[in-house]
């Protein structure tokens, strides 16, 4: 499990085609003894488990991940390239803060920027999501992009935005986020289980 608070952005190294999958190598500065092989570290919300790791010259390491055609189909992983940044997070121990909300780095579907407003420090991006996911979006809830925790403000059909602030903004992927973009939308788990016990109510009625 994850928070949605991102703690380090990574770059691109590497990509390698596999058979029905990619291999990616990033940079990071986590401590080489944080990236233990096996371990799962959200990159752009995408749960995924480190497979190898090194040392690199200067003050950043490296790991590998692989994915596969799944994970290809229902995030935007097939689009990174060398030099691509993406968000990370190692995943939550005992004990440790609970920043954002509860995240588990299982994709549900992407999100296309339509539009941007800056607004002082502040940008408010307007994403578009699947119809077949907006009940589970609303004004004041709580959704991870690029697995980022963010606040739902408003939501019209399939459109709903959200405000990012400067200090997001500059520790995140979102200050390079441009209309266009594609970005990993994950619903919050306490929306899909609410939705789940009232579609069991409705069919005991």
């Amino acid at each position: 499990m994850f928070t949605g608070i991102i703690t380090d952005i990574g770059c691109v190294e590497d990509v390698q085609s596999l058979k029905q999958g990619m291999r990616v190598k990033i940079s990071t500065r986590y401590p080489i003894e944080s990236l233990a092989i096996g371990a799962s570290i959200a990159c752009s919300g995408i749960c995924l488990t480190v497979v190898e790791r090194g040392f690199k010259q200067g003050d950043s390491n490296w790991f590998a991940v692989e994915a596969w055609e799944e994970t290809l189909r229902l995030t935007n992983l097939s689009q990174w390239k060398k030099g691509t940044f993406i968000n990370l997070e190692r995943s939550l121990r005992l004990g440790d803060e609970m920043g954002g909300h509860l995240v588990s780095g299982h994709i549900d579907d992407l999100a296309e920027i339509v539009e941007q407003k800056n607004e002082g420090d502040a940008i408010r991006f307007y994403l578009k999501a699947s119809r077949k996911f907006m009940p589970f979006i609303v004004s004041k809830g709580s959704l991870a992009l690029n697995g980022t925790s963010l606040t739902v403000n408003s939501v019209e059909d399939c459109v709903f935005d959200v405000l990012i602030i400067r200090h997001t903004l500059e520790m995140t992927t979102w200050g390079q986020a441009k209309i266009g973009d594609w970005v990993n939308l994950e619903i919050d788990q306490l929306a899909r289980y609410a939705a789940k016990l009232f579609a069991f109510k409705r069919e005991d009625e």
